[in-house]
């Protein structure tokens, strides 16, 4: 990261009228939370996501899957936002209009103050039925042992959460790509630019005409299409974003 490159990062978001920011597992692995796969370590190497998260796996042992998110759930209820998630917040403040698009299940981003979240992926924190997909308002059991019934129907509750094979929710996906096509400018954050579709977005972004900000420790697949990369954690570059266009605003 550059005084330069920084410089220009603030220039472009203080003329910016709507900016999507796409985050990925690197901005939660910030807070502690692992990635899915570092997630397998220990007691669950022996499980492949094919057990773990996908339907046909729930239904062939709804108990081991139920439980294993029990405990991933507790872990990453027990993190906090860092300072990248507030000071995204605190941007969205600064900004005439500001959404966070993320692929992220553990609800950080809201929990730090951000208001306009697009989860594509879902959210660990919520649960609903396997069969219908009624969303679950009570609070969710913890520990280990079987998924409870869903109150309305009967079928066992799941995460709500997007299993290997499932579509994205249609609601999000709509919003999200509409968003990067209309935007001025996306803050890509803390993702690899693997995970499709959504890694897709800054393409999107930039072929309607935006410009693109990559934050992240290291080049990614995103790096190709940035018009900036801004080198480093979000806990460290986002803070000084904001605070720089503070200043500029001043």
């Amino acid at each position: 990261m550059t005084p330069e490159g920084m410089e220009r990062a603030v220039r472009w978001l203080a003329e910016a009228e709507r900016v999507v920011v796409s985050t990925g597992a690197g901005m939660s692995k910030e807070s502690g939370i692992p990635t899915f796969r570092d997630a397998q370590e220990g007691l669950w190497a022996r499980y492949d996501p094919e057990e773990l998260a996908t339907e046909r796996g729930f239904r062939a042992d709804p108990r081991l899957v139920w439980s294993w998110y029990a405990g991933r759930r507790e872990r990453i209820l027990a993190c906090e936002p860092h300072a990248g998630h507030r000071a995204l917040a605190a941007l969205e403040a600064l900004l005439p209009s500001l959404t966070v698009v993320t692929q992220n299940i553990d609800g950080l981003h809201a929990r730090a103050g951000s208001t306009d979240v697009i989860e594509l992926h879902g959210s660990i924190r919520r649960a609903k039925c396997l069969d219908a997909h009624h969303p679950f308002t009570g609070e969710i059991p913890t520990g280990e042992g079987d998924p409870p019934p869903c109150p309305r129907c009967g079928s066992p509750l799941r995460p709500d959460v997007v299993w290997f094979g499932e579509v994205l929710p249609a609601d999000a996906v709509e919003r999200a790509w509409e968003l990067a096509g209309t935007c001025d400018l996306m803050l890509v954050v803390g993702t690899s630019g693997m995970v499709y579709p959504a890694a897709e977005l800054p393409r999107v972004a930039k072929r309607a005409g935006a410009r693109v900000v990559e934050v992240n420790p290291e080049p990614s697949g995103i790096t190709p299409v940035a018009d900036l990369f801004l080198r480093g954690a979000a806990g460290a570059v986002l803070p000084e974003l904001v605070e720089r266009l503070r200043r500029a605003g001043e």
